[in-house]
């Protein structure tokens, strides 16, 4: 990528030497926005961890069992905290096709990620992309790009998949949830997903340090320090579950080996 002429994709000022976690996961689900170092701290995870690809898409397949859960409870605009690059059945294809009049904005602080949302958000006025750090929710929900899409006087629907396991003990996720709860309306509903050691910590381990080698860390967390990040919302049954164990509508929203479901926790909450 370095030695040619690089995609229009491709922000000025990229680093296309570390590797990048949106990036990684796009080459997982099969996009095509992402560099060799990507591709390379992918395939050494995968040494560890065979079925990777396989937990990004439980990650990816409750992503539309969220939102469309969302929709069905009246919900009409989303804040996808964490975006990443944008792939097929992303949080505007499925809710503005449910009802076209549904708001997106999508926020994430790699800069492919954010430019590549624009180019396809392009002609789209009700969903928006913006670089921002997640461990700044004032600057996030002072952005007068957000305003204008959203009414936060109104009920959200509000992702964090795959997303909390990037922010370090020392910036406290469970205080730093409770500023994006605080600001959401009632009748909101929270979305999560976080990668966790409980069922196979040898092999999540592995794979997470090789993969993250030279770029963010991630912290792995158990069921009861996820838990703590829906605060005091009333979450939604079965509860905080394996990815692929919230309400599955079909074969493939679940893994056939047993503990892969168990890789990343999800849930949903409800604010009253």
């Amino acid at each position: 990528m370095t030695l040619t002429r690089r995609p229009d994709w491709v922000p000025p000022g990229t680093d296309d030497t570390v590797p990048s976690a949106a990036r990684i996961y796009d080459y997982m689900l099969g996009g095509g926005h992402n560099f060799a170092v990507d591709r390379e701290a992918a395939t050494r995870a995968e040494q560890f961890m065979p079925h990777a690809r396989g937990v990004a898409r439980l990650n990816r397949a409750f992503l539309r069992r969220a939102v469309r859960f969302m929709i069905d409870q009246g919900i009409r605009q989303f804040l996808d905290i964490g975006s990443g690059v944008p792939t097929v059945g992303n949080v505007h294809e499925i809710a503005q096709d449910a009802n076209p009049e549904c708001r997106v904005v999508y926020v994430d602080h790699d800069p492919v990620a954010v430019a590549h949302s624009q180019l396809i958000l392009d002609g789209n006025d009700r969903a928006t992309a913006l670089k921002a750090d997640a461990r700044d929710p004032s600057r996030i929900f002072g952005d007068p790009q957000l305003r204008r899409q959203l009414d936060l006087d109104e009920p959200i629907g509000m992702l964090f998949l795959c997303m909390l396991h990037w922010i370090p003990d020392e910036y406290d996720p469970a205080g730093l949830m409770r500023h994006y709860i605080d600001a959401m309306a009632p009748e909101s509903y929270l979305a999560i997903t976080h990668i966790t050691e409980d069922y196979l910590p040898y092999q999540v381990r592995e794979a997470l340090r090789i993969a993250t080698r030279g770029g963010d860390q991630v912290t792995s967390r158990p069921y009861e320090e996820v838990l703590t990040m829906f605060g005091d919302l009333e979450l939604l049954e079965p509860g905080l579950v394996g990815c692929g164990t919230w309400r599955p509508a079909g074969p493939g929203d679940i893994a056939e080996d047993p503990k892969l479901n168990q890789v990343l926790y999800a849930g949903m909450a409800r604010k009253p």
